[in-house]
């Protein structure tokens, strides 16, 4: 197994910039689509169930593949595993495009009956093997870029990720409100095939054949738990990441209901876009100037921030205030992201992470479903219609103000404090001041 790519850091840079370009117009694609149907359901239904369940059904099967992506990604060369995710998406998407054409007329946005759920689930198949290609991407940083410059890569790979985002709910809000869910996949349709057709050009000669790896079979959970074990401290910043998506999961189930609440559907695709502004500052800020000599200190710290920022953003029902909150918020987590993959591309050999990206996936995505599908109903049928009650409205109006939308503004603000809490713990535990010693010490061996 080659250890270190031999090719001059200037030539693997350039590879890496390919790879990342076709993984932004991947990105874009799914993206889109994603922002696409979430917008289309609501606005069908008006019904935050239905978001919830969609977005949770979403995190579940990506933690479903976690570990087998994982184990695939370690078991074969990169690229082609790319490769093989960007034709599953086309093929998905196209598949979507059939059905939408073919279903029977004015039935296909009905929640009772069965066309609309199949449309949703092959979307959602489509979309959540992108994180197949992620857990590749993750894996090429320690490929081919050098220990020292691997946050800073991490830190791009945010700002690719800011600049899809931008561009989607800009478009998928447009391309909802005046083209329609059918012209929409026709996009998406198109924008997938064209990233298919890069990436076959693409090559990654740091891979001519498989690296020689313990995986076994298709779900090696034993492999992934035995990297993850062996490093002190690893399985703690897992559970951590893992908590805080249990609170990513509120933002998840109500943040579009409560912004479609504020504004049109065009226009909120206009503002979340400009609030995703600071997704893409963000992750330039730290592809320049990294994460600091401790990238587990930075994570929590940037968690208590966001913790703060999630409480405080909705406590008036202004259109500003959650734009601007929104902005912050996204201004830190490219941060968060890129901590947890340096840290692991630091202390996890290279023929490992594979499993260890996906077990953390897989774990993480675990939590934000429990959270949607618990929140979505719970704030629809106790805590919305409580805020808007006469009674409701007057004991949150001197904390909340007053407003349609102060039901979920009270989820949000719980949600915050709670994240908060949970990074202050964290920083005093046993199990923080071991992962830094096992970051602080020498790169292993393949890693």
């Amino acid at each position: 197994m080659q250890t270190r790519p031999a090719r001059p850091a200037g030539e693997r840079n350039r590879t890496f910039a390919g790879i990342l370009a076709n993984t932004a117009l991947a990105n874009l694609t799914t993206s889109y689509l994603w922002f696409a149907i979430t917008f289309w359901i609501y606005l069908e239904t008006r019904n935050v169930i239905a978001t919830g369940v969609i977005g949770g059904a979403y995190m579940l099967l990506l933690a479903a593949t976690g570990i087998s992506f994982g184990t695939y990604v370690d078991r074969f060369r990169k690229l082609p595993v790319m490769r093989f995710a960007g034709a599953f998406t086309l093929a998905m998407f196209t598949a979507a495009g059939v059905l939408f054409l073919t279903a029977p007329a004015g039935v296909i946005s009905a929640l009772d009956r069965p066309w609309f759920w199949v449309f949703a689930l092959i979307i959602l198949a489509g979309a959540v093997v992108e994180n197949l290609r992620n857990i590749a991407l993750s894996t090429t940083v320690t490929l081919l870029i050098d220990p020292d410059r691997r946050a800073n890569a991490n830190g791009y790979v945010g700002m690719v990720q800011g600049l899809a985002f931008i561009a989607t709910s800009v478009l998928s809000g447009l391309s909802i409100g005046l083209l329609g869910m059918g012209p929409t996949v026709l996009v998406a349709i198109v924008l997938s095939a064209g990233a298919v057709a890069h990436l076959a050009v693409l090559r990654l000669p740091e891979e001519a054949e498989p690296a020689p790896s313990d995986a076994q079979g298709g779900f090696d959970l034993k492999g992934a738990w035995t990297a993850v074990r062996v490093i002190p401290g690893m399985a703690a910043l897992i559970l951590f990441t893992t908590f805080n998506n249990f609170i990513g999961g509120v933002y998840m189930a109500l943040m579009d209901p409560y912004g479609l609440e504020l504004f049109t559907v065009e226009l909120w695709g206009v503002w979340i876009a400009l609030g995703a502004t600071g997704f893409l500052l963000g992750g330039a800020l730290v592809g320049r100037r990294g994460l600091g000599p401790n990238p587990i200190r930075t994570l929590l710290v940037v968690v208590a921030v966001m913790g703060v920022i999630g409480a405080g953003f909705t406590l008036r029902e202004w259109g500003w205030l959650f734009v601007l909150g929104i902005w912050l918020y996204m201004l830190c987590i490219p941060a968060v992201e890129a901590a947890e993959q340096t840290v692991i591309q630091k202390v996890v050999p290279l023929h490992r992470q594979g499993r260890v990206f996906g077990l953390a996936s897989a774990v993480e995505a675990a939590a934000a479903p429990v959270t949607a599908f618990v929140v979505a109903p719970v704030a629809e049928v106790w805590i919305i219609p409580f805020a808007r009650s006469a009674e409701g409205s007057t004991a949150l109006a001197p904390l909340l103000g007053e407003g349609t939308a102060r039901g979920i503004a009270l989820v949000f603000l719980v949600a915050g404090l709670v994240m908060v809490l949970a990074a202050v713990v964290a920083w005093r535990s046993p199990a923080y001041r071991r992962l830094t010693a096992s970051y602080s010490g020498p790169v292993l061996a393949g890693a």
